[in-house]
C-alpha cells in the first residue's frame, strides 16, 4: 500500500512536465485552490470531486488572498472558480484581492446569508449566475473595470435594493436581475440604475423609457399585452432576450442606431407589429428575434447586418416582401420558414455569398448553389443542385413544384407545412 501511494504521488509531480495542475482541491490557510506551475497562478476552489460534495465549507467573514503561497511558491490567485463557494449559507461577508480578474460560473449561489461582497477594481467578468439566490445582499457597487455580467448573474436576489453598473460594463446576459422585487420601481417599472429590469404592471399601454437607460433587460416587458407604443432613447445599447414578447398590442417599434445587439425572442408574438426599423448598428438578427409576428408586413434590414440566425422571421405570415443586403454572408435554416405570404426576396447586386438567381424569388448560396429560402411562386433554376432545409417550408399556397434535373439532395423539412401541394416528381438526378 505504502508503495502504491509514494508511486501516485510522483506520477503526479512528473504528469505534463510540470505544464499542468501541481496539485488541486488544495487548502491554504482555510481556502481551497487550484494551483498552475506553468503560470504561477491559483484559482479560488471548492473542497471535494463537486462542488455539492462539502456544503457550507466556507462560513462567516472570508478574506481572499491576492496572492498565496504554497510549498514555497509563491502564486497569484486570478480566479474565484466555477461553484467555488457553491451553497455556503453560513458565509456571510467576501473581500477579494485585487489580483482576481473573474469570478466563476456559481461562484456565491446559494450563499443565502451573504450581506457584504466588495468586488476590486481588477475584475473583468461577473459570470453567469456567480451570485444567483444570494437573498441576503442588499447592495452591489460594481467596479470600473468590469465589462461583462453574466446570465443570471444576480437573478433571485430578493434583497437587492440597489446596484450601481459602471458605464465599462458593455454586456449584460439575460435574466442577470431577474426576481430581484425590492429594486427602485419607477413609473411601473423596476430599476438597477441604468439596467431596466421589468415591467411591475402588465398593464401598461404605453412607455417612454427614461434617458440614460443602457439596458433593456430580457423580458422587461414580456406579454404586457396591452403596450401599444414605447420610446427607446438614444442611451440604450442593447435590448435583452424575450424583452418585448407577447406584446401583441405593440403596433410599431423605433429602434434607435445607439443599440448594437437584439436578443433571442425579443419581439416574439408581438402579433400586432407591423413594421420595426431596425438600426445600422446591429449586425445580426437574432434566433426568434421576430418569431411569430404575424402582423409583420415589411422589414428593412440594413447594410450593418452580416447575419440572420435561425428562425428569426419564423412564421411571419404577414410579410410579403424581404431584401437581403449585400452585407450577409449567413442565413440559417427556417430564417423564413412559414413566412407564407412572401412574393417578392430579393439579394442585392454584390452580395458575396447569395443571389436570387434571375429573380426566381429565393435565396440562392452561390457558392453551393443550394436554394436557401424560396416564395410560393418559385420556379427553381436548372443550376440549382440542392434544395436547403425547410427552404419552402409553411408555402402553404404552393400547389406544385417541378424540380430540376440538376437538384441531386433535398433537406430537411424542406416542404413541411406545403398544404396545398398537390404533386410533386422527384427526379432521378435526386440521391
Amino acid at each position: 500500500m505504502k508503495t502504491r501511494i509514494v508511486t501516485l504521488f510522483i506520477t503526479l509531480l512528473m504528469v505534463g512536465s510540470g505544464d499542468i495542475l501541481l496539485a488541486s482541491n488544495t487548502q491554504v490557510d482555510g481556502i481551497w485552490y487550484d494551483f498552475d506551475t506553468s503560470t504561477k497562478t491559483a484559482s479560488v476552489t471548492y473542497q471535494g470531486d463537486s462542488y455539492t460534495t462539502y456544503s457550507n465549507r466556507y462560513s462567516g467573514s472570508v478574506v481572499i488572498p491576492a496572492s498565496v503561497t504554497y510549498n514555497g511558491v509563491s502564486y497569484i490567485v486570478t480566479n474565484i472558480g466555477e461553484g467555488a463557494f457553491y451553497l455556503c449559507s453560513g458565509l456571510t461577508s467576501v473581500t477579494i484581492g485585487n489580483s482576481v480578474t473573474s469570478i466563476g460560473e456559481w461562484a456565491f449561489s446559494y450563499c443565502s446569508s451573504l450581506t457584504s461582497i466588495t468586488i476590486p477594481n481588477s475584475v473583468t467578468s461577473i459570470e453567469a449566475y456567480a451570485f444567483y439566490n444570494c437573498s441576503g445582499l442588499t447592495s452591489v457597487t460594481i467596479p470600473n473595470s468590469v465589462t461583462s455580467i453574466g446570465k443570471g448573474a444576480f437573478a433571485d436576489c430578493s434583497g437587492l435594493t440597489s446596484v450601481a453598473i459602471p458605464n465599462s460594463v458593455t454586456s449584460i446576459g439575460d435574466y442577470a436581475f431577474n426576481n430581484c422585487r425590492n429594486l427602485p420601481v419607477e413609473n411601473n417599472i423596476r430599476y438597477a440604475d441604468t439596467y431596466l429590469v421589468e415591467a411591475v404592471d402588465e398593464s401598461l399601454t404605453s412607455y417612454v423609457i427614461k434617458e440614460g437607460t443602457r439596458f433593456i433587460g430580457s423580458s422587461a416587458f414580456s406579454n404586457c399585452t396591452g403596450l401599444t407604443s414605447v420610446t427607446i432613447p438614444n442611451s440604450v445599447t442593447s435590448i435583452g432576450g424575450h424583452a418585448f414578447s407577447g406584446c401583441r398590442g405593440l403596433t410599431s417599434v423605433t429602434i434607435p442606431n445607439s443599440v448594437t445587439s437584439i436578443g433571442e425572442r425579443a419581439f416574439s408574438e408581438c402579433s400586432s407589429l407591423t413594421s420595426v426599423t431596425i438600426p445600422n448598428s446591429v449586425t445580426s438578427i437574432v434566433m426568434n428575434a421576430f418569431y411569430h409576428c404575424t402582423g409583420l408586413t415589411s422589414v428593412t434590414i440594413p447594410n450593418s447586418v452580416t447575419s440572420i440566425e435561425m428562425n428569426a422571421f419564423y412564421h411571419c405570415t404577414g410579410l410579403t416582401s424581404v431584401t437581403i443586403p449585400n452585407s450577409v454572408t449567413s442565413i440559417e435554416s427556417g430564417a423564413f420558414a412559414y413566412c407564407c405570404g412572401l412574393t417578392s426576396i430579393v439579394v442585392e447586386s454584390g452580395n458575396s455569398v447569395y443571389d436570387s438567381r434571375n429573380d426566381c424569388n429565393a435565396i440562392i448560396e452561390t457558392a453551393s448553389n443550394t436554394l436557401i429560402a424560396s416564395c410560393q411562386s418559385t420556379i427553381i433554376p436548372n443550376s440549382v443542385t440542392s434544395i436547403g432545409g425547410e427552404a419552402f417550408r409553411g408555402c402553404s399556397g404552393l400547389t406544385s413544384v417541378t424540380i430540376p434535373n440538376s437538384v441531386t439532395s433535398i433537406g430537411d423539412y424542406a416542404f413541411r407545412g406545403c398544404s396545398g401541394l398537390t404533386s410533386v416528381t422527384i427526379p432521378n438526378s435526386v440521391t
